[in-house]
């Protein structure tokens, strides 16, 4: 297990989480490993076999830390709130906009349009950086077609329409994403999009990094008073966080997909790491995950500048700073959503 920022993650099977006092206690085979305060975390993110004590549980939800239980593996499975908190207006305003189908193709398109620039900007540093290793036609014309739908979502679409874009320009976006992996090629191959479960070591790694931002944005909005599941271009569906869903689109490209990107083409991760199950699903290790933790954490200590506030914040920050935005909008305080653009 490891502290990151205010964030726990433990990973070790076995693990049990407990309350002592005003802290946090994890302990393994009956010893103590990690005590944190409570008022020092805000969020515990447990893996596999762990277990966390009823007391516990209810000491998180008291004190507004989110506890989310993941398999080994990566994959969601539950997750502990306290009170809804925040203000219940901006709930209901959330409500009633999420029932108005014009409205949530309004949130729908700005959010797309986040995610296909995020995508293109991904394509177009590797074009920049990695020109003489790549396929520049194929990546490059790739880009053009997300700049067409760019384009097309100027026009006034509904939410179906919008959704087809959206898988287009996935399909566009992630046909050429095998061209962006320039080392390890043989062990690191990525042919399509795949996942519950992931069929290859790629897919592996992206799954696995998505969980963990699903996380991060769940707890955002969940902090800022807006309910998490209730959202605008994914439809409603029980046990579903529609709305961190949508907002996670603008950070899969240039947070998510790049460092998986990096993880590999700088040698950070390896093949001996996964192992195939008999189900043809791969699986990693426990320290080529930690190494995973490492690495997401410290990316989210990088600085940017953001686009709409011109205000230099650590990465880790977007997520409660686009969440705050997107509430204001929902009271009026601003006229639109402004989604994060990478540049």
């Amino acid at each position: 297990m490891k502290k990151y920022l205010n964030t726990l993650f433990v990973t070790t099977q076995g693990a049990y989480l407990s309350k002592e006092g005003e802290t946090v206690v994890v302990s393994v085979e009956r010893e103590t490993r990690l005590q944190a305060p409570i008022h020092t975390l805000g969020g515990i993110v447990c893996f596999g076999n762990v277990a966390m004590s009823p007391f516990l549980m209810g000491f998180c939800a008291e004190n507004n830390v989110a506890v989310s239980f993941l398999t080994e593996y990566g994959r969601f499975l539950a997750g502990i709130h306290g009170k809804t908190k925040g203000n219940v207006l901006l709930r209901r305003e959330q409500y009633r906009r999420a029932d108005d189908p014009a409205y949530c193709a309004q949130i729908a398109k700005t959010v797309l349009t986040g995610k296909i620039a995020n995508c293109r900007t991904v394509l177009a540093r590797a074009l920049r950086d990695h020109e003489n290793k790549i396929n520049t036609d194929e990546v490059a014309t790739a880009s053009k077609r997300l700049a067409f739908y760019l384009r097309k979502l100027e026009q006034d679409n509904d939410l179906q329409t919008l959704r087809g874009i959206e898988g287009e320009s996935a399909h566009s976006y992630f046909s050429v994403f095998d061209h962006l992996i320039i080392s390890q090629k043989e062990e690191f191959y990525f042919d399509e999009r795949n996942r519950r479960p992931p069929l290859d070591n790629v897919n592996c790694l992206l799954s696995f990094i998505y969980t963990l931002v699903m996380h991060d944005v769940r707890s955002a909005l969940e902090t800022v008073g807006l309910d998490s599941c209730v959202g605008f271009l994914h439809r409603d569906r029980p046990g579903r966080a529609g709305l961190a869903l949508d907002m996670m689109e603008e950070f899969r490209p240039f947070l998510a997909d790049r460092l998986v990107l990096s993880l590999i083409n700088r040698m950070q991760v390896e093949k001996k790491g996964f192992r195939k199950s008999e189900t043809g699903a791969v699986l990693m290790d426990d320290d080529t995950r930690k190494s995973i933790l490492v690495a997401y954490q410290k990316r989210k200590q990088e600085d940017i500048t953001h686009p709409y506030l011109k205000e230099t914040v650590p990465l880790g920050l977007l997520f409660f700073l686009q969440a705050l935005l997107l509430a204001r909008h929902l009271r009026g305080d601003i006229d639109g959503y402004p989604v994060f653009i990478w540049r």
